[in-house]
This record gives structure tokens, sequence and C-alpha cells, in this order.
């Protein structure tokens, strides 16, 4: 949802991006979130009937080319819950949409680069490709796919799957401290994993409280109402 917070000129404006993306549980009515993000820097100039144009490696327009990045990351996104590392060259496509902003444009329109802050488009795509965050990417996998879709069948498997997916976002967060990628984790899963270990064995909850008040202190309140 894109939400205009100051209209700077009757063409040019200011605004916010709410995203959120699901995608369904196998055998199941129910969905779980994969992406739940707020763009706060986006700025743009628009005049009515003007087409939304989408290129990868040419810039027409700041809206055009948000739009284009995140529809790419929500479908990496989807792909990597789904098989592992299966979101790769949707990621790649994400990360050639923001090389191809030029610098006059960045400088102009906040989010495509390391110097406007820590918390950003390019921060989002350099975290999702970094090596560092490759073990993040496979417990994700491990989350939705091995554990989350066999959960109607299987609840304790599914809920070892997730402990074990969880140490590796932990370490993920050892190795990387203050990754913009666990702080969306965190945004997006954590009530998901409150219910899920509600149910949980005391081990379990245990242990789950223990990685997610490492790996997400600002939430540990949070988790102890796992138990």
């Amino acid at each position: 949802m894109l939400t205009i917070q100051e209209e700077t000129s009757p063409t040019s404006f200011k605004a916010e991006l709410a995203i959120q993306a699901s995608r369904p549980i196998y055998n199941s009515s129910e969905e779980t979130v994969l992406f739940n993000h707020i763009d706060r820097d986006i700025t743009f100039i628009y005049e009515q009937y003007q087409p939304l144009i989408f290129s990868r490696n040419s810039f027409n327009d700041n809206l055009s080319h948000v739009l284009s990045f995140y529809a790419y990351i929500i479908i990496g996104m989807d792909y990597d819950s789904f098989s592992l590392l299966g979101g790769e060259k949707y990621f790649q496509t994400a990360q050639e949409i923001m090389n191809s902003v030029p610098e006059n444009a960045a400088a102009a329109n906040k989010g495509w680069r390391s110097l406007d802050g820590n918390r950003n488009r390019y921060w989002i795509i350099e975290n999702i490709l970094s090596p560092r965050v490759r073990p993040y990417r496979e417990a994700i996998y491990e989350y939705h796919r091995q554990a989350l879709d066999i959960m109607v069948d299987d609840v304790s498997k599914g809920r070892t799957t997730i402990v074990s997916a969880l140490e590796k976002i932990a370490n993920v967060n050892q190795a990387y401290p203050n990754s913009m990628i666990i702080q969306m984790f965190n945004n997006t899963k954590s009530q998901e994993i409150v219910e899920i270990f509600k149910r949980g064995t005391l081990a379990e909850q245990d242990k789950v409280i223990q990685l997610m008040s490492r790996v997400d202190p600002a939430n540990a309140s949070k988790y102890r109402q796992i138990k």
C-alpha cells in the first residue's frame, strides 16, 4: 500500500510503501507471511495517466523502479521458501534493477545507496546475496518447505525442523550482527513463532526462547509468552 505523506508539487510526492507478501501452507487453508516491510523513503514524480514501465537495465522513473525491485524481492522470497536457494535469479534481477539507477537519480531518491542509511533497498539485496547470509536462506527453506508444509501430518517433526532453522538464523545473526535481513525476519515471523511453540515441548520452548531472545532482544518479552 502506497501512502502519500507529502505533496511537494502537483506532480512530486513523498510516500511510504507498506509491503506484505504471504504464501499458502501445504495441505492447509492457512497462509504464512514471507515479507512484511515498510519503505519510508519513497519519492517520485507522477502525472495523471502516466504508465509505469518496468525495465531491469534502464531507469525510467523512481516509482516504477521501486515497485519492480520489491516485486522481484517478493518472487525471490517465495521461490526460496519452496526450493533451496530457488529465488537466486530473482534476487539477482532485483540487484540489476538497483544497479541500473543512475547516480543523479539515486542522489535525488533515497534508498538505493549504502550511504542513505543501514535499513534500505541497498541493504535488503546486499544482505540477501551476501555469502554470510546463505545459511539464513537455507533456514528459510527448511522453516517453510520442510517444517510448516508438513505440520498438518507431523507437527512434532515440523517443530523440530523449525528449531534447527532458528539455530541457523541465530548463527547468521552472530556472523553478521545487526543485519537488515534478520530484523525483517523478526518483524515478519515473531508472532508466528510464539504461536507455534506455545504447543511445543518444554525443551523446545526453552530452546526457542533462548535463541530468539538472542536474535531479537527487543522482543524478548514476547518470546517468554511461549511458556
